[in-house]
């Protein structure tokens, strides 16, 4: 934090900075640190060391009634089977200081664990016997559908925005494969309250947020608190859907404006995420005409080209197992998430192994 710290005072010596900025999830607590140090707009380092170290996160939503997951870190196989035997089976495993669910597994049974633990341990990598917010955590499994709240906070106010529904790949992994947004959604008067609270229980005070929840029988729960902007698009959903723009509101707040959260559509957006269908090198990317003409389609993107190495997921390499995004606009979610489905018979991909 040194560095950052002489690196700031030297750009505040040559500019007038204005406001601080991240969307990297591994660079909030930096952020927030440079933030304070300039007297700019943001979030405290602690607040931003706690939505990044997943047991300070539960030990506040614990003392302020948040409904969470139960969660303990461990360092062993050992620790992880003594947790897993507390919490109950099943269990999800997750390496503490990443994002994006790389080495996030479920663990269904006792007989599941060691491996489970191992696909963790060796994402979390040199983090397992390292920092505090290092190593792997044994999480109590929440059932039920997963949504995340965007989230604007304003000077210790928060709105919710939007929710957006997440689609998952087929257990025991969490690969997501696309998200929905559509304006209106019911589930923000449900779970709009609940991702308040968790905010207020870190201590948030600016910034935009993506609050990730399960929707279990006895009402919304805290996956986890992510305090960025939500991946995958998510804010472009956003827009689409509601007219909201999420990254303007982050730059606006970062510079101690009023964002304008103002509604000015009323549609849906979707988001289909394409992977690899086996790893090795690309030989075939290609979309036909019927569907890269399609009048719902917002945009398709291809993001590694023929001849790219390709890893099919689960994999702890970021950026090696998606092919493609595609996004569909229309008045529903449900009529996008159609769309998206069919457009996976218009899509021609093919590894050579």
């Amino acid at each position: 934090m040194a560095a950052v710290s002489a690196a700031a005072d030297a750009l505040a010596r040559r500019h007038t900075v204005a406001g601080v900025l991240t969307w990297d999830e591994f660079a909030l607590v930096s952020a927030a640190h440079v933030a304070a140090r300039l007297n700019l707009f943001g979030n405290s380092t602690a607040t931003a060391a706690a939505s990044r170290n997943k047991a300070a996160s539960r030990a506040a939503f614990a003392a302020c009634g948040v409904p969470s997951a139960e969660s303990t870190r461990v360092t062993t196989l050992r620790e992880a089977r003594l947790a897993a035997a507390r919490i109950g089976y099943p269990v999800v495993l997750k390496p503490t200081g990443h994002a994006g669910s790389v080495g996030v597994i479920k663990a269904e049974r006792a007989h599941d664990l060691p491996g489970a633990y191992t696909h963790a341990s060796r994402a979390a990598g040199d983090d397992l016997r390292g920092r505090e917010e290092g190593g792997v955590r044994v999480e109590e499994y929440l059932d039920g559908p997963e949504i995340s709240v965007e989230c604007v906070t304003v000077r210790g106010v928060t709105t919710p925005v939007a929710i957006t529904r997440k689609q998952l790949g087929p257990e025991p992994h969490f690969e997501e494969v696309g998200h929905s947004v559509e304006a209106g959604d019911p589930l923000l008067a449900l779970a709009g309250p609940v991702a308040i609270a968790a905010l207020n229980a870190l201590g948030v005070a600016n910034g935009i947020s993506h609050v990730e929840l399960r929707l279990t029988d006895t009402g919304p729960r805290i996956v986890e608190v992510n305090g960025r902007l939500g991946g995958d698009l998510i804010p472009h959903l956003v827009k689409q859907a509601t007219g909201i723009d999420l990254p303007r509101a982050a730059a606006d707040i970062a510079l101690g404006r009023d964002p304008d959260l103002t509604p000015t559509c009323r549609k849906a957006a979707a988001i289909s995420l394409i992977y690899a269908p086996a790893t090795g090198r690309l030989a075939r990317a290609h979309a036909d005409d019927a569907l890269t003409s399609a009048p719902w389609l917002e945009r398709l993107v291809w993001e590694r080209e023929v001849g790219d190495m390709v890893n099919a997921p689960p994999t702890d390499e970021i950026g090696t197992a998606r092919l493609a995004h595609i996004v569909a606009i229309d008045t529903t979610a449900e009529r996008c998430l159609q769309h998206l489905a069919e457009a996976e018979d218009h899509l021609a991909i093919a590894v050579d192994s």
